[in-house]
């Protein structure tokens, strides 16, 4: 037995070097007997070990015999081996052990050397198992409750960013009060107070209905006069808070505008109307598709929106319309008793209050955070920019303008500074989405510059806007329309400021005229302007029969 696996060894020693570049021959020291331990020996090609009667291995056993015949050195060293194994056991033992091992080692060469078929079998059940997670997506439940959790964020931002658009009332309130006189101060809350009341009801019956219904020929929205009908949990409502807030500031920009001079219930009639025909016309030109989202209305949108005009927050919806409307409602009323000289000479008709100014600018700048960044409807990353924009535009517009009014007059002017600032805001509305913040400071401090050039020129050409809404609410609204292509992340583009001029110049043409006509037959019906004696005296006195200060003396007249 010994003597076999010796042979065996050999056998396999021989084998190896035979296949080697240097084989030396070797004399057949072992008999043919060591054919059925090579046999044994080899990986197994078929499950019958004992076949060893086949040609080719009996050609190489032959071989291996031949070149051991052929070297008697070898011949000799290995007698010596074979004696030298055959004086112990040990030895035989260990070449037992690694004969077992060799034996377990070509079993796992057998079972490596069988994978490559396999491969076949693996790689179709591979192709479908990434597809495979996809069948969960469609009755998915995590997938659903995700999209529902992500909706209800949306929602809670939108409601969020309404009320900040909300609260912008409150700093158009004590912006015109601060910059107006004394003795006009509940004139001023009491219509910016009525003005959101008339345009809430209003717009819930007839005017978001008419802006985001669905379209007739892309001019009017022909449908959805039944939203105060609607289930409690229509998302609809969401959206309906949110535009409101946009339509109650719009709105409100007239107020100041005509401070001072013009008839209440006059007043109140044209928010009536404003938040019927007017805005309401403009918004379905511009924005008629934002409410398919929401189940109000259809995806094609109004006529300015299918040529792909682009007002992201409003610059022209909202300001433009807003300051093309006070623009008409000043011609009017006319200005204001004793604000020009008799030869036309500007006279300075200081506000009461600028730190109530100041409070103001500031409350409007915190609203209008949600007025841009709201306006995205969805509260994912992308209101980061929006944020970012809306303070580094109205930033840059506040020192543009403050520079600008010191080098013209030698020393900064505090209402100029503070309008400039509005203006950046106005300015970066209809953009913020695609601009950088880099060019945020560009289009704030041209908006801010702007404010001051249109406020001198207004001033020049008699035209009394005492709180600057047409500089800073129709002047910056053109400017930040136009900014959309102007200054666009992706580039200039020729037929994007065409489409955007014609965008802005239509809603401002038709808001002024329309309001214009609105005007002259409220003229022809009642007194629009207050008289002489009913401003000199304040409005608080001849409208109200109140005084806002009872401490202290607000006419003019002891």
């Amino acid at each position: 037995m010994k003597r076999l696996i010796i042979a065996l060894a050999c056998a396999a020693l021989t084998s190896l070097h035979a296949q080697s570049p240097a084989k030396t021959p070797a004399k057949p020291a072992p008999t043919t007997s060591p054919a059925a331990p090579a046999a044994e020996s080899k990986p197994a090609p078929s499950p019958a070990p004992v076949v060893v009667d086949t040609e080719e291995i009996e050609q190489k056993i032959d071989g291996i015999v031949t070149k051991l015949d052929a070297n008697d050195r070898l011949s000799s060293k290995l007698d010596g081996i074979v004696t030298k194994l055959d004086a112990t056991d040990k030895v035989a033992a260990k070449l037992d052990g690694i004969l077992d091992k060799l034996r377990e080692h070509d079993k796992v060469l057998d079972k490596l050397a069988t994978p490559p078929p396999a491969p076949a079998k693996v790689e179709p059940a591979p192709a479908p198992a990434p597809v495979a997670p996809a069948p969960p997506v469609a009755p998915g439940v995590p997938s659903e409750a995700l999209s529902k959790l992500q909706a209800n964020i949306d929602y809670v931002w939108i409601i969020i960013t309404g009320a900040l658009v909300f609260f912008m009332q409150a700093g158009f309130v004590m912006l015109e009060i601060g910059a107006c006189r004394a003795k006009n101060t509940i004139n001023i809350v009491m219509k910016s107070f009525l003005d959101f009341c008339i345009c809430a009801i209003v717009y819930l019956l007839v005017g978001c209905p008419l802006m985001f219904g669905t379209s007739w020929m892309g001019f009017i929205g022909s449908d959805g006069f039944n939203l105060a009908t609607l289930a409690g949990d229509h998302r609809v409502y969401v959206f309906f808070f949110f535009q409101l807030g946009f339509a109650g500031v719009s709105c409100t920009i007239l107020s100041g505008a005509v401070a001072e001079r013009t008839k209440f219930l006059g007043y109140l009639l044209y928010c009536a109307f404003f938040s019927a025909f007017i805005y309401p016309v403009i918004g379905h030109w511009a924005w008629g598709a934002a409410g398919a989202p929401f189940g109000i209305g259809t995806a094609d949108g109004g006529w300015l929106q299918r040529i792909g005009f682009i007002d992201y927050a409003g610059s022209t919806v909202v300001h433009a319309c807003g300051g093309a409307c006070s623009l008409a409602g000043i011609f009017a009323v006319g200005p204001r008793v004793g604000r020009f000289g008799k030869d036309g000479t500007p006279r300075l008709i200081a506000g009461h209050n600028i730190p109530l100014v100041t409070l103001g600018v500031l409350f409007l700048w915190f609203g209008w955070f949600g007025f841009n960044a709201g306006s995205s409807l969805s509260a994912t990353e992308v209101i980061g920019r929006l944020i970012v924009n809306t303070t580094i535009s109205p930033a840059a517009g506040g020192i543009a303008a403050m520079v600008s009014m010191w080098f013209i007059q030698g020393k900064p002017d505090v209402n100029i500074a503070m309008n400039g600032m509005l203006g950046g805001a106005v300015a970066i509305t209809a953009n913020c989405h695609v601009v950088t913040p880099a060019a945020a400071i560009a289009i704030g401090l041209i908006g801010g510059i702007i404010t001051t050039v249109a406020t001198i020129a207004l001033e020049r050409w008699q035209i009394d806007d005492p709180v600057g809404a047409v500089p800073v609410h129709f002047a910056c609204g053109w400017w930040g329309t136009l900014c959309v292509a102007l200054f666009n992340e992706k580039g200039f583009d020729m037929k994007s400021l065409g489409i955007q001029t014609l965008g802005v110049f239509a809603v401002s043409l038709y808001s002024f005229i329309v309001a214009g006509l609105f005007f002259i037959v409220v003229r022809l019906i009642m007194p629009l302007r207050a008289t002489e004696e009913e401003q000199i005296n304040g409005l608080d006195f001849s409208e109200h029969a109140a005084n806002a200060y009872p401490d202290f003396q607000t006419t003019e007249q002891a």
